[in-house]
Formats: C-alpha cells, sequence, structure tokens
C-alpha cells in the first residue's frame, strides 16, 4: 500500500500542492473570519455598494437615458421646479441642477472603489517593501525609515492634501498615491517592520542566508509573503482613509474629479439647501450615509480580519 501512495504523491505537480496547501490556509481563515460578526457586517455593505457599481451602466445601457440621468449633464425637463422629491422616475429624487440622486450615487461608488483599491495597494507596497528592508538590513538603513515613519505619522494628512490642492489640481490617481505612500511610511510601516523582525531570526531565513541566498531574495521570497497578511490588514484602514479625504477635499472645491459622493454634498450646500434637512433630506442623507457606511465597513472588515491576522486574538 505503501508503495502505491508514495509515488503517486511524487507525481504530484509542486503547483498544485502549492494550490492545495493555499486552498486550505483560505478555508481556515475564512472560518476564523465569520465568527467575527463584525466582519461580516462590514463586508455586507461593501458587496451592496460593489453591486451599485456593477448596476450602474448596466442601467445606463438598458434602462436610463443619459440625457436624464447622467450623473454631470442630466437634466430631467418634465419635473417643473427643482430640487424635486422622490418618485418613481427618480427614486431618490433630484438635486438643485435637476440631476437624478441616485445616479449620481451609483456613480460616484466606482470612483471611490478605485480611488480606495489604489490607494490600498500603494499602502501594501510600500509598508511591506520598508518594513521588510528596515528589519532585514537595520542599521542606518533602519533608522532612517523609522524617523522617516516618525514624521509620516504626525503629519496632519487633510491638512497637507489642502495645501497640495491650493497649488495644484489633485485627481483621484494623485490623491490615491499620495494617501498611499503617507500610510504606508507611517503606522503601516512600523508594524509591518516589528513583524518583519520576528520573520528575520525564522530558521528558514537562516537557511537560506547560509545557502548563499542573496539579500534580494531572501526579503522577497522568504520575509515579505510572511508579511502580506499584516499588510493587507492595514490595506482595509487606507480605503477608509482615503474615502474619507476624497470626501473632505470634493466638499472644498479642491479635488478635481466628475463625479463624488463630496461634490454632491458640495452642491447641496453651494444652493443652500445643507441644514434643510427636513424638507430635502434626500440631498444630503445619500451621500452622507454612503461616507459613513462604506468607511465603516472597511473599518469593520479590518476588525475582523485582525482576529485572523493577529497572533493574540487569533482564535485556535
Amino acid at each position: 500500500m505503501a508503495e502505491q501512495i508514495l509515488p503517486a504523491a511524487a507525481d504530484t505537480p509542486l503547483w498544485r500542492i502549492r494550490l492545495r496547501l493555499l486552498d486550505d490556509k483560505v478555508r481556515s481563515n475564512w472560518a476564523l473570519f465569520v465568527q467575527t460578526k463584525i466582519g461580516l457586517i462590514g463586508l455586507g455593505i461593501i458587496v451592496f455598494y460593489l453591486l451599485l457599481v456593477v448596476a450602474y451602466p448596466v442601467l445606463m445601457n438598458t434602462v436610463w437615458s443619459p440625457a436624464v440621468y447622467d450623473p454631470v449633464i442630466g437634466f430631467d425637463h418634465s419635473q417643473t421646479s427643482q430640487p424635486a422629491p422622490p418618485s418613481i422616475k427618480h427614486p431618490l429624487g433630484t438635486d438643485p441642477l435637476g440631476r437624478d440622486v441616485l445616479s449620481q450615487l451609483m456613480a460616484s461608488t466606482r470612483s471611490e472603489f478605485m480611488l480606495g483599491v489604489f490607494a490600498a495597494l500603494v499602502t501594501v507596497i510600500v509598508a511591506t517593501s520598508v518594513g521588510a528592508v528596515s528589519a532585514y538590513f537595520g542599521g542606518a538603513i533602519d533608522m532612517l525609515f523609522m524617523r522617516l515613519a516618525d514624521l509620516m505619522i504626525m503629519m496632519p494628512i487633510i491638512s497637507l492634501l489642502v495645501v497640495l490642492g491650493g497649488f495644484h489640481n489633485i485627481g483621484l490617481l494623485e490623491l490615491g498615491l499620495v494617501i498611499g505612500v503617507l500610510s504606508g511610511f507611517g503606522t503601516a510601516a512600523v508594524v509591518v517592520k516589528s513583524q518583519a523582525l520576528g520573520v528575520k531570526v525564522n530558521p528558514y531565513v537562516e537557511a537560506a542566508r547560509s545557502a548563499g541566498g542573496s539579500h534580494f531574495h531572501i526579503i522577497t521570497k522568504h520575509i515579505v509573503p510572511s508579511l502580506l497578511p499584516l499588510s493587507f490588514l492595514y490595506m482595509m484602514f487606507t480605503v477608509t482613509a482615503a474615502i474619507f479625504s476624497e470626501a473632505t477635499l470634493s466638499y472644498l472645491g479642491l479635488l478635481d474629479t466628475r463625479t463624488s459622493w463630496g461634490l454632491m454634498i458640495r452642491t447641496t450646500q453651494s444652493a443652500g439647501y445643507l441644514l434643510q434637512l427636513r424638507d430635502f433630506w434626500w440631498l444630503i442623507l445619500p451621500p452622507s450615509l454612503s461616507i459613513t457606511l462604506l468607511c465603516s465597513a472597511f473599518y469593520l472588515v479590518g476588525r475582523g480580519l485582525d482576529e485572523v491576522v493577529n497572533p493574540r486574538l487569533r482564535r485556535l
């Protein structure tokens, strides 16, 4: 029996073995994640807004007329007065410029996700690279990166973005890059570096060094993969910061974007309806609640992932 099993195991491709191990790890981590109710709540909210992202182009190409439902130049001439309250034709009403609020909300959701994901990816790349290099080499390199991280932690991000917006028209990509770099060089880099210090002394790292592995090979093949779960945890918190920053800059008129939740609030404020919540609730509640819910959702998912990634909180 053993002679029949061993050859079969030896003939199994290495990629299939790795895929099976990855599948087992994902299943075990998912089982831990579903035990955190707050994580599931956050994930449910994210899925809801992702459905809005998917539904928007479908509605624009099949049901909605761009002349009426375009989030920027659309206008409903059948309405005698603007803003119009919610109706069958406009489930969330129209804004002071006669544009459909629901179409603006759905179109802005795509921009929020693009910004958040881009900023999060930059954070993962920067934090993982800085933390791994700083822990591996130590000395002057470690001191330089950590002092830079201390500077980033003390820096007020919103104030810096406001100043940058005064000198240069900031787009979504520029905003995501700035937030990702600031977050990656800040708290995330410090935490990832502390995790990398523990990985650095593992036997397989010492074995790779003794076998003549280059610094680049050891960092990329042995240290970085162990840091990615923690980096992805901080990726969730970066998405929250990116969405909040975008809303703030759009409201102040400092962001070059076609449509966003912050711009919806700015339009309401410019028309003088911001404080008339009881009579014109559809102008302020949809974008405000969306900002709050989506930021909270990524934070809740991050807290749920913390109980999976953090060994002190992990439920065995």
